[in-house]
């Protein structure tokens, strides 16, 4: 009796392979297609300038009797070590002498009574309801002092009648009906609020002045402020698309409140000592001071270098297997398994969570946000949400530290599968060499690609064993 060859590469199972694979990357090209054509009528949309609605019945807002005993500062907090309070915060204190008042406009509050999980789940689909609160100074700097958080006070300097169109501005959002406003993080938040109305309240001087463009992009700032956090910082850059990156104007980089800040101290007033110009912020105090934040390790450096290594050293331990019984197969194995593979399954672990729920919310949020940062991204031909499938194969590597026997077309699609991942992240680097989709995805191809390329190599030549099936004639 002897072994017929036919049994070991029969024709169907190829052709069901080769069907197999032509139809993902049949997928695969009109995903492509409808990324980057989605990324192109994104990018191509004109930037939309928010306008400040007009105050109906002004005349009947009622006005400090003098408004020479009116000052306004602007409250600028500096960033903390929560994720929500990376990018810092600004409040307007008014202090009026008239009433006796001393009070700060706050727009960063947000109910979160609803729980945790509705409150996620509505930050996730763009439904972002925060609200303008006044307290009096103590309470507010004092949730700043307990949080440890530097906060700079700068006087405003503004003529009688910008002081008049501010107030108004304040007391209008003061009604009930203007009270909540719908949160963006980049064109409508707290500090955007600010500027807008001290941009009203200078007859948009500071607008018309702020039109030139920068040398930084949304997603420059993003990652900048969430170097503190570094987990945070790589997945927005993987999560964000093509939107954020263009170059910001000077006004929209007023959405950080350092930058407003700077931006002021630099601005000049329509109030004048003599025959000179006042700045518009004055008397600069610091009324709580305290180290900021330390920035953590850089992501994707470390990243790289982990999986790189991995890769490099699975690689390495590639060998060949002779046909030298019934029951071996000719392919490659990995030297020292019970160590090679625990590596290949601490690697796979790592790719199926990153690559899976990153690729989850990319997916979702396509379908489900309203944020449109986190629609079209060209990410998700390297990030899918199957990858998640893959923990089980992962688990079994590290557990057992072996190759994963597998039926004969269970392997034809787990190869299919390998191979259209390899032509998705081939698809990547030509579209984002070549600038089609405007994504800027630099530090994923330089840290990233590479280690998932030799993983998926890896993966292909010595991750499964396939199950044969003799028959003796």
């Amino acid at each position: 009796m002897t072994p017929t060859d036919a049994n070991f590469s029969r024709v169907p199972g190829l052709r069901y392979f080769a069907g197999l694979v032509a139809g993902l990357a049949r997928l695969l090209s009109v995903l492509l297609v409808w990324l980057i054509a989605s990324a192109g009528a994104q990018a191509a949309e004109p930037a939309q300038e928010f306008v400040l609605p007009e105050i109906p019945n002004a005349q009947a807002i009622r006005l400090p009797a003098d408004f020479n005993q009116v000052d306004y500062y602007l409250i600028t907090v500096d960033v903390g070590n929560k994720v929500w309070d990376n990018f810092g915060h600004t409040a307007l204190r008014v202090v009026d002498r008239n009433s006796n008042s001393d009070l700060v406009f706050n727009w960063g509050l947000f109910d979160a009574s609803v729980g945790n999980v509705t409150f996620a789940s509505n930050f996730f689909r763009g439904i972002l309801d925060y609200q303008l609160g006044v307290s009096p100074p103590a309470w507010e700097f004092g949730r700043y002092e307990r949080e440890q958080r530097t906060v700079w006070q700068d006087r405003l300097n503004l003529t009688t009648a910008q002081k008049a169109t501010l107030y108004r501005r304040l007391a209008w959002n003061l009604r009930e009906e203007n009270i909540v406003y719908s949160y963006q993080y980049f064109f409508d938040n707290c500090t955007t609020r600010v500027r807008d109305y001290l941009d009203e309240a200078v007859g948009g001087r500071l607008r018309e002045q702020s039109r030139a463009q920068t040398q930084r992009s949304f997603r420059d700032e993003v990652l900048s402020h969430y170097a503190t956090v570094p987990p945070i910082a790589l997945s927005l850059d993987i999560l964000m698309n093509s939107r954020i990156d263009r170059p910001m104007t000077r006004w929209e980089s007023m959405f950080l409140p350092a930058t407003l800040r700077d931006r002021l101290l630099e601005f000049p007033s329509d109030v004048f000592d003599g025959a000179q110009r006042r700045p518009l912020l004055d008397d600069a105090e610091v009324l709580l001071e305290f180290t900021p934040p330390a920035p953590g390790p850089q992501a994707y450096p470390l990243l790289g270098a982990v999986l790189g290594g991995a890769v490099v050293f699975l690689f390495l331990g590639l060998r060949r297997i002779p046909l030298s019984s019934f029951s071996s197969q000719p392919g490659f194995t990995l030297r020292a398994p019970a160590l090679s593979y625990r590596l290949l399954g601490a690697v796979a672990v790592l790719f199926a969570l990153l690559g899976g729920i990153l690729g989850l919310i990319m997916s979702v949020a396509w379908r489900e946000s309203a944020h449109l940062d986190l629609h079209h991204n060209l990410n998700l031909l390297l990030f899918w949400p199957t990858d998640l499938l893959g923990l089980a194969y992962a688990l079994r590597w590290l557990v057992f530290g072996r190759a994963c026997p597998v039926g004969a077309g269970k392997l034809a699609f787990i190869k299919a599968y390998l191979l259209l991942h390899l032509l998705g992240a081939l698809a990547y680097v030509a579209a984002a060499l070549t600038g089609l989709a405007g994504q800027n995805v630099v530090s994923l191809l330089l840290f990233v690609v590479p280690a998932m390329l030799g993983c998926i190599l890896v993966l292909w030549n010595a991750a499964f064993s396939g199950i044969r099936h003799i028959r003796f004639t």
